[in-house]
C-alpha cells in the first residue's frame, strides 16, 4: 500500500465504523434516533463514498474528493452543533412530529400502531451531561481538520 492511499482508507474506515456505531447503538442498545441523528449518518456515508471513488479512480482525482469529504464532517460537525443546540433548548426545532388539532378515531388507531418517533431535544442518551450529538461535534470537527490537514499538496505525490 502507498502512502498516497493512506487517506482515503482512513476516510473510509472511520466513515464505516461511525455508521456502524451508531447502528450498533439504535439496533443492539435500543437507543432511538431522532431526525437529526439520522441526518448525522448522512456526511459520514457521503464521506465513505467519496473515499471509495478515491481509492477507485486515478490518483489525480484523490486531492478533490477527499477535500469534500473533509467538508462532509465539516458540515456534520455544523449539524451537530445545532443538534446540541436543540438538546439544550437554545431554539426550537421541527423536527420532532408532533399531532395538533383534533384526531379521529381510524387516525388514533394508525397513530397507536406505529412506534413514536424519537424528539430531537430528548436525548437518547448522555454521560455527565455529555450527548451522543455533542460527542459529534468533537468527532466530526476533528476528523475534518485531520483530513483538510492531510491533504496532499499540489505537485507532491
Amino acid at each position: 500500500m502507498t502512502s498516497s492511499r493512506f487517506l482515503p482508507l482512513f476516510v473510509l474506515a472511520v466513515s464505516v465504523c461511525a455508521l456502524a456505531t451508531a447502528y450498533v447503538a439504535q439496533y443492539g442498545f435500543g437507543l432511538r434516533p431522532c431526525s437529526l441523528c439520522l441526518t448525522q449518518r448522512v456526511p459520514f456515508a457521503v464521506a465513505g463514498i467519496l473515499a471509495l471513488i478515491a481509492l477507485l479512480r486515478p490518483l489525480s482525482w484523490q486531492r478533490a474528493l477527499m477535500a469534500l469529504a473533509g467538508l462532509a464532517f465539516l458540515i456534520n460537525a455544523g449539524i451537530a452543533v445545532y443538534h446540541v443546540g436543540v438538546e439544550q433548548k437554545w431554539w426550537d426545532s421541527t423536527c420532532a412530529a408532533s399531532q395538533s388539532g383534533a384526531v379521529n378515531l381510524n387516525d388514533l388507531s394508525a397513530l397507536m400502531s406505529k412506534p413514536a418517533e424519537a424528539r430531537c431535544d430528548e436525548p437518547a442518551w448522555q454521560w455527565h451531561g455529555i450527548t451522543m450529538a455533542a460527542l459529534n461535534i468533537v468527532f466530526s470537527g476533528g476528523l475534518a481538520l485531520v483530513v483538510l490537514a492531510a491533504l496532499p499538496r499540489k505537485g507532491r505525490r
